[in-house]
């Protein structure tokens, strides 16, 4: 499979041969890094894992139990976003292979997955014209988009779509302060964080009383987790009227906290300039100690501390002065933890977490702009995850390249860099999720059942 086979489409899927020397980069294997919409033939010929997101939506409603609901995947609807932006909504499918088929036919840009509804979404139309109002979402995974634009005025390394190592540290302080809460304090157990594939995390949260969630319910959710209330136009962005935080931010605070200070501060170098330096004191409701502050630090401009040390050392003055046991005016006693809070804490899009019926991009998506896959991220290690070190479309296929021909179609991205994720996909999430979907499917049946015998019994 050549690089002009694969650019103009008439690639057959068979892998080359040759095997490149040691150290050599083979040109028969190199693929352009450009995104290439015929590059996705082959990914989704051999890579995507189709099975696995069948079974995923499934839930274990797969037909070998006689109290599976078999009409379950069938009213899932699919979005396909195809090449010069053609939207194709309310694709159904009802089995596995019509789904693949269907994948591998369109080669979409980007796959969204939405609720299931009471009715097949694709005959939507036949029940409408019937008379009966029955289309109508029914269940939906509670989920949560987290982009890294809406932090543009808290970071200073990049802004807009792109991202670094440095900014994308705020994405690590949302997982870690969002997912304990989604376990500990609403008691959901099967949770995946997904890469957007270039600013920002998607969490689906899977769980059955999840899923059965109302909109109203929803809100509630996105509610408790809505710290940050502020716009580009407002000074103060968080506040924190009561004397004790609640015990949720009193946990988020630590993690915050633990970031801001080791990480942002200087990274972001939050206190290095006048003009930066100002946003924070805009903060402090108090006009003598900001005075205070803003003249002692252009006092030491010409200082010899460094830039490293100059936004530690001047954080340092704002919590000493602040914590100090001079009396303070009323709403200066939380003034550290909203400024901590204001720069790190978890920016959600409220909407698509409240709305049911809203759509959100399926995991393993390539995304066009970045070529880059959307990977699963581990929230016990998301510390560790580089975005930048993410598989990419150009990549996988030189992999593919490289690797040769296999004995089982089934293992060919094992041998590939996205082995890893999907792996941690099936073992981590998948495989506990259907194994609590069966048991919830079984004793549904036998209380069915039992509800049977003795119905017949009287």
């Amino acid at each position: 499979m050549t690089k002009e086979e694969i650019e103009n489409g008439t690639a057959d899927m068979e892998i080359d041969q040759r095997e490149p020397l040691n150290g050599e980069r083979s040109e028969l294997n190199a693929v352009p890094d450009d995104f290439n919409a015929n590059y996705l033939k082959v990914y989704y010929g051999k890579l995507f894992p189709h099975a696995d997101i069948f079974k995923w939506m499934s839930y274990g409603n797969d037909g070998k139990h006689p109290g599976c609901d078999e009409s379950y995947f069938g009213r899932r609807e699919f979005s396909f976003t195809l090449d010069n932006d053609i939207y194709l909504r309310f694709q159904s499918f009802n089995s596995a292979s019509k789904l693949e088929n269907s994948i591998k036919e369109k080669c979409p840009f980007k796959v969204d997955i939405g609720p299931v509804y009471s009715v097949d979404p694709a005959k939507r139309h036949a029940y409408a014209q019937s008379g009966n109002n029955v289309f109508t979402p029914v269940e939906k995974e509670l989920v949560f988009d987290i982009d890294m634009t809406d932090y543009d005025d808290v970071r200073y390394c990049c802004s807009g779509a792109d991202v670094c190592l440095k900014c994308w540290t705020l994405m690590t302080i949302a997982i870690k302060v969002i997912d304990p809460a989604l376990r500990d304090d609403f008691g959901f157990n099967h949770i995946l964080w997904v890469y957007s594939g270039r600013r920002g995390v998607h969490c689906w949260v899977c769980d059955a009383k999840a899923r059965r969630l109302t909109n109203e319910q929803r809100s509630s959710i996105a509610e408790y987790f809505r710290v940050y209330k502020g716009n580009e136009n407002s000074q103060k962005k968080v506040s924190l009227i009561s004397s004790a935080l609640h015990p949720f931010l009193l946990r988020s605070y630590k993690v915050l906290e633990e970031f801001f200070e080791g990480n942002l501060l200087s990274n972001q170098s939050l206190f290095s300039t006048e003009e930066r330096y100002e946003k924070i004191l805009e903060m402090i409701p108090d006009e003598s100690i900001t005075s205070e502050l803003r003249g002692k630090w252009q006092d030491n401009k010409k200082s010899s501390i460094s830039k490293e040390n100059i936004n530690v050392d001047r954080w340092k003055h704002v919590k000493k002065i602040l914590k100090s046991g001079k009396q303070k005016p009323q709403g200066l006693g939380k003034c550290v933890e909203e400024i901590v809070f204001s720069f790190s804490y978890p920016r959600l899009d409220m909407e698509v977490s409240k709305h049911m019926n809203h759509l959100l991009k399926a995991p393993f998506c390539i995304h066009p702009k970045t070529g880059r896959v959307c990977v699963p991220i581990d929230p016990n290690r998301c510390e560790e995850f580089d975005p930048t070190a993410v598989p990419t479309l150009s990549k996988l296929l030189e992999e593919i390249n490289m690797g040769g021909l296999g004995t089982d179609d089934d293992a060919e991205w094992d041998r590939t860099s996205l082995g890893k994720s999907i792996r941690f996909f099936r073992s981590s999430f998948l495989q506990p999720l259907l194994k609590s979907c069966k048991e919830e499917i079984e004793n549904s049946y036998n209380a069915k059942l039992q509800h049977s015998k003795t119905s017949l019994t009287w």
